[in-house]
């Protein structure tokens, strides 16, 4: 069975994607602040840059790609191994969302947020596994969320894609449990990154409907992304399978075991607001 020893992140590499802005970003700067080094990976390169300049100690390096382009992935990736010979962390914070009612998205509109939170999540990560496997103890930290646990109206793709992304990381983990690599999923609920505010939303939806909801989403949510990263950098270096972060998440964890069938109840109230997409502004 794989050993859990923690990690001694000094002096070696954690890849971070989605790490131009928000819980990508604050968890560069802690890691690095524990003297590891840091392989940033984002599209914005502008991001990157000012992430990288804020950055404790030296050998950090910046990679702009678009994780949806299977062939940029792959060079991106040779790049960062070529830089970095000792990789033992990844962590994926990168993805976006998307505001709508089944009437309302075009399966291109679902497509192509199931590219970026999923199918990004995968490249990477099936990329970057080699170069974990060298080492002696890796870890792989895939960001889900509270809706991996729970599929709430108005958020077909965005929940689809973070069950998807759960099911990938519980399956990779029992294929490496034999390996040095572990493999955990951490489920955020409202951390204050601003990713529903500068999220998508369907064509078909008046924008200041999406605004008011993508408001209403946002005014949910509570935990500063510093504290958030501060516990997906313990999770990292812990190599731990599984953490919630946020009362909310801890909560909807219990309801879903409790009544899986029926959870939507309870959460449909409060979720009101944030999951209108039809109701004009006045």
């Amino acid at each position: 069975m794989t050993t859990r020893r923690p990690l001694d992140v000094r002096g070696r590499t954690t890849v971070i994607t989605g790490a131009a802005a928000g819980m990508g970003a604050d968890v560069a700067r802690q890691l690095a602040a524990r003297g590891a080094r840091i392989a940033l990976v984002d599209r914005n390169a502008e991001g990157l840059a000012a992430v990288a300049a804020s950055l404790d100690g030296t050998g950090h390096t910046t990679h702009a790609v678009d994780l949806t382009d299977d062939a940029a992935v792959t060079d991106a990736v040779a790049e960062v191994v070529a830089s970095h010979p000792h990789i033992q962390a990844l962590i994926t914070c990168a993805g976006s969302s998307m505001l709508g009612d089944i009437g309302q998205l075009t399966m291109a509109e679902m497509r192509w947020l199931m590219d970026v939170n999923l199918w990004g999540t995968v490249n990477i990560t099936q990329a970057l596994l080699p170069a974990l496997q060298r080492e002696p103890a890796a870890h792989i930290t895939h960001l889900v969320s509270i809706y991996g646990l729970a599929a709430p109206a108005g958020r077909i793709p965005y929940a689809m894609s973070k069950f998807a992304v759960r099911g990938f990381t519980e399956a990779l983990r029992h294929e490496l449990e034999r390996s040095t690599v572990t493999v955990g999923a951490v489920y955020p609920a409202g951390v204050k990154t601003g990713i529903i505010l500068r999220g998508r939303f369907a064509a078909a939806i008046d924008p200041a409907v999406a605004q008011r909801a993508a408001e209403a989403q946002a005014s949910m949510y509570h935990t500063e992304p510093e504290d958030a990263a501060a516990r997906i950098v313990d999770a990292t270096i812990r190599r731990r399978p599984r953490i919630m972060i946020g009362r909310e998440a801890r909560l909807v964890d219990v309801l879903t075991r409790v009544t899986p069938s029926h959870y939507w109840g309870p959460m449909r109230r409060p979720l009101r607001d944030a999951i209108d997409t039809r109701t004009p502004v006045r």
